[in-house]
């Protein structure tokens, strides 16, 4: 992290650079207009990690600054959201007296929403024993009289929670309010107002559909849950059983009915769809009742494996948001031999660095 690039009144001209690369980048498929949404230029994180740096009695957080090479101190932090801000000042001040809580903690992990709730978690090299737990117990009753707050305490082969491991989150997407639960430890977008800029441009770019839409990578549910209402019915596959059991609770609390999570890879579903492998997870299934001629991935920065662009291929429409515009560009080589792209954004997830989150709407060529 390149704490001196973060200069919210450059912000613009860093993301205009962001556009030209992209746009040049993918030139060769002939994309059409780019669409880019902004990031706010500052406080746009609803996570971040911290080391914790023990200097005699002092105690404060650090990041690494990449172009110095070196730990910097960081008392507040421009890229986090109002909220961790807050709460990092009101638990240095918690921490440094309290040799219970600070003794060899190494690492303070925030998880932050827009709708007011904040799970902390503190990492140590020692074990946890019932004197944490009191003064942990005792941290979050003083700081619940001015946060939502929720504790976590970590050790190896330890997990104390004190509350609950997740937060609910809440999305404003065209009108309507998306709740989600957020565990812990399970991928979540970082930018909740970007995030909700991908949910709306992914509700529009499906939004005349016709027939069911499959989706691949599918998480707590973000996506499939937002879509759902564009089509008849969905069935969506997630490998991680935390992020399974979040979509199933997520399923429940937005009362969507025509969504079905499959826990499989990507990579497994392609092998049931071509009849290589048959798998007890899917008895009582019928594929053959969905009429999915929309497909949805969200891969992994690693992208599509051959065997899923070959699945994926087969589909009229594509939808592909991408964290890593090398691997959607190997991607797209063979995708659009058969399809053609008719939409294309740019979402800034991650200002101040070189990351580009993307969005592509494809088509199969007639």
């Amino acid at each position: 992290m390149n704490l001196d690039a973060m200069v919210p009144e450059r912000y613009a001209e860093q993301l205009d650079k962001k556009r030209q690369r992209l746009q040049q980048s993918f030139a060769e498929f002939t994309p059409p207009a780019l669409e880019v949404f902004a990031s706010a230029p500052a406080h746009y994180r609803m996570r971040a990690e911290f080391r914790v740096w023990h200097d005699g009695d002092d105690l404060y957080f650090c990041v690494y600054d990449q172009q110095e090479k070196r730990p910097v101190r960081c008392d507040q932090f421009l890229p986090a959201s109002d909220l961790i801000n807050q709460m990092m000042l009101a638990l240095v001040d918690e921490l440094k007296p309290n040799p219970t809580l600070r003794h060899r903690l190494f690492q303070v992990d925030f998880l932050s929403t827009l709708s007011g709730e904040i799970l902390v978690s503190l990492l140590y090299h020692r074990p946890l024993d019932a004197a944490w737990q009191q003064e942990a117990q005792a941290l979050k009753q003083r700081l619940s009289a001015r946060f939502n707050v929720d504790f976590i305490g970590r050790a190896r082969k330890q997990k104390i929670v004190l509350g609950r491991d997740f937060v609910m989150e809440t999305l404003p997407v065209n009108g309507r309010q998306y709740v989600y639960q957020q565990v812990e430890n399970s991928f979540t977008q970082p930018n909740a107002q970007v995030a909700c800029h991908m949910l709306s441009w992914a509700q529009s770019c499906t939004q005349d559909s016709q027939g069911d839409l499959l989706e691949l990578y599918c998480g707590n549910g973000n996506f499939s849950i937002a879509l759902a209402q564009n089509f008849g019915k969905v069935l969506a596959t997630e490998l991680a059983k935390p992020s399974v059991d979040a979509a199933q609770y997520n399923i429940q609390a937005n009362s969507v009915d025509n969504l079905q999570i499959i826990r499989m890879s990507a990579e497994e579903f392609s092998q049931a769809m071509t009849g290589e492998r048959s798998f007890r997870r899917l008895e009582g299934i019928d594929l053959n009742s969905y009429d999915c001629n929309t497909i949805f991935v969200d891969p992994p920065r690693a992208g599509l494996d051959q065997k899923t662009v070959d699945m994926v291929q087969g589909y009229d429409n594509i939808l592909y948001i991408s964290c890593n515009p090398d691997t959607l560009k190997r991607n797209l080589e063979q995708l659009c031999q058969t399809h053609e792209i008719v939409r294309f954004a740019l979402f800034d997830q991650f200002p101040y660095t070189e990351h580009m989150e993307s969005g592509v709407l494809l088509r199969k060529k007639s």
